[in-house]
Parts: structure tokens; sequence; C-alpha cells
């Protein structure tokens, strides 16, 4: 068929440009039972907390990493509502380091303010995380909810760099027991961990806060949530992925720590708090938090701990095998295929 008139875009320029942060979160949850119950309440919380919080311009980048119908309709409409800017939707799961690369290539911005799909982003996070990144020299991580394990991992390279620059600054430099109790409780409950499993990963850590061009940082990152450089994620992930292409449906997070801190990046986080860990269910404290920056939401029912011979049967290891056995037989009946 003939072309009828020209291209009215031709001869254009474009009037967009590229913000400089994409705020980047990978979703999952293949269904709505067991572990992932609550999932669509913490996944939504999670994008609206993001929303209320945080200062245009950005992007607001989403990969969707084979969720189950109910997820991808969620995502859709807020696309379709203009709260999410960038929407990917991968019909299978293609694992965490494969989807991370295809955020890295996606991505507009030159920073990449990556999270989980269970964080929240409290008021100012954009603005503390940025404060770090431009004060500090070459950072390659900025996370904005402290975990004391973290300075034991992933860190060598920045306590190197705080060493040195301690014996010209000692004033600058703070160690000790430096944060409140409340964040190690908070920690513990939303990560799963009792006090003695808590303990024993601490223990011989201290805090350490280095104040670098006026602005203090806690030393240590973390990846369920951090802010970097988009060039340090694509070269980080280049090197682990050296065919293009992960078999590993989780792991290997900790390596990406490992490897960042090896070129020798800063790994810091924000003094002030400005996320909160969610886990798989919302809390009452943090629904509150949530209503206080005008986001409505329910906190996620605890049910009640069965005792007795339930309780017994729950925790013998033949009893759980044939429920859990029990429990997938009925998830496949209910979601096959053709019905």
């Amino acid at each position: 068929m003939p072309r009828i008139g020209t291209n009215p875009s031709r001869g254009k320029k474009l009037d967009f440009k590229p913000p400089r942060v994409t705020v980047a979160v990978l979703v999952y949850e293949p269904h709505e039972a067991g572990y992932f119950q609550h999932r669509m309440a913490v996944t939504r919380l999670t994008l609206e907390s993001i929303l209320a919080n945080t200062p245009r311009p950005y992007e607001l980048l989403v990969f969707d990493n084979g969720s189950c119908p109910e997820m991808v309709t969620e995502l859709e409409t807020m696309q379709a509502a203009g709260q999410i800017d960038t929407l990917i939707l991968s019909r299978h799961n293609i694992g965490k380091l494969n989807a991370l690369w295809r955020i890295a290539q996606v991505a507009q911005g030159e920073l990449i303010a990556y999270s989980d799909d269970d964080v929240y982003h409290l008021k100012d996070w954009l603005d503390e995380h940025l404060k770090v990144l431009d004060a500090f020299p070459n950072v390659g991580a900025v996370t904005g909810f402290y975990i004391k394990q973290r300075v034991g991992m992933s860190s060598g390279k920045t306590l190197e760099w705080v060493k040195t620059y301690e014996e010209a600054n000692p004033q600058l430099v703070e160690r000790g027991n430096l944060i409140p109790p409340k964040w190690e409780e908070e920690y513990k409950i939303n990560s799963g961990r009792d006090d003695a499993r808590y303990q024993s990963e601490i223990a011989g850590l201290e805090d350490i806060v280095v104040t670098y061009n006026g602005v203090p940082a806690f030393v240590s990152a973390h990846h369920f949530e951090m802010m970097l450089p988009k060039k340090v994620m694509t070269e980080t992930l280049r090197e682990m992925l050296v065919e293009g292409w992960s078999d590993q449906l989780m792991g290997r997070m900790v390596e990406f720590d490992d490897r960042i801190d090896a070129k020798g990046h800063l790994r810091l986080t924000t003094f002030k708090q400005t996320m909160r860990l969610l886990g798989n269910v919302i809390d009452a404290e943090v629904a509150a938090i949530a209503k206080a920056d005008g986001i409505e939401t329910i906190s996620s029912p605890h049910e009640t701990q069965p005792k007795g011979l339930i309780s017994r049967l729950a925790r013998h290891p033949k009893a759980r095998n044939l429920l859990q056995g029990i429990i997938n037989r009925l998830y496949g009946l209910l979601h096959q295929e053709g019905r």
C-alpha cells in the first residue's frame, strides 16, 4: 500500500529528558497462598510509598518476574493510571540476576534506586540517599536502613578507606554501639530472626559512622534496597553473567555486594533511617506510618499459633512433609491449566 503524506514526527526533537534517578522495583508473587498470602498488599504498599514520598522527576520502573495474573492485572492498572512509568512483564520467572540485568539495560536514569517488593520508602528517602552519594567519593551503593551484620560483609574496601580517613580526621569517625535498639528489633522481626541468631551474626562488630563533607553515614550497605550508579550495576552484573545468563532462581546477591566492594566502591547507609523492611506482612506500626503519609492500608492479620497435637504435628518433619504435599497437590488442582 502506498504511503499517504509524511510522518508528522519527522524532523521533530524530543521534549522528554531522562530523569537522573530510576526507581526500580522487582516484583514476584507466584500465587496468593502460604508465604505469598499477603504479598499483593505488601507490594502495593511498597509502590504506594514510592509514589507518596518521592518528589518528581524520577522514573518508576517495575519488573514483574512471572507473577500470578492477579498481580499482573494490578500492575497494569497502576501503569494505565500513570503511576508506573515503565512496566516490564515476564511470563516466566527468569531469576533475580537476569531480571536485574534487564532493569539496568532499560533504566533511563544514571542512578538506579533499586528495592525488592517488600520495602517501605519513608519521607525524604531520595534526598537522604542522594546526599550521601553526592558527598562521598567513589560510592558504589547507598542503602536506607542499617543492618549491623553487614559491617562484616562486603565492606572490606570501605573499612580500609575509613581507616585511612580516620588517621587524618579522627574527629569525623565514631565507633561503638550507635544505633537505637528499635532498629535491631525491626530487623529481627521483619527478617524472621530470633535473638540468638541475630546476636551470633553481629558478634564482635561495631557500628561506624563517618562524616564526609558535612554528611554523616553508616559504614556498610546491602542489596535488599540500594541506590547505585547504573555504570556500577551494569559492570558488576556483566562480570557475573559471563555467558549472559544465570540458571539460578535466586542467590549470588552477596557475591554482587562482594564484587562492588572489591572494586573499591564505598558501601554506605544513610544516617537517618529512610526505609522499613516489610517482610511478607504489614504490621500495625507500618500501617499507621502509611496512613500518616496519606496511604490507606490495613495491617495483615496474624493467625493464632496452633497448640497441642496440631502444634506437635506441624513441627514433626514427616508430618510437615505430608502436609506440604497435600498443600501442593491442592494448589495444583486449583490451578490446572485449561480450566
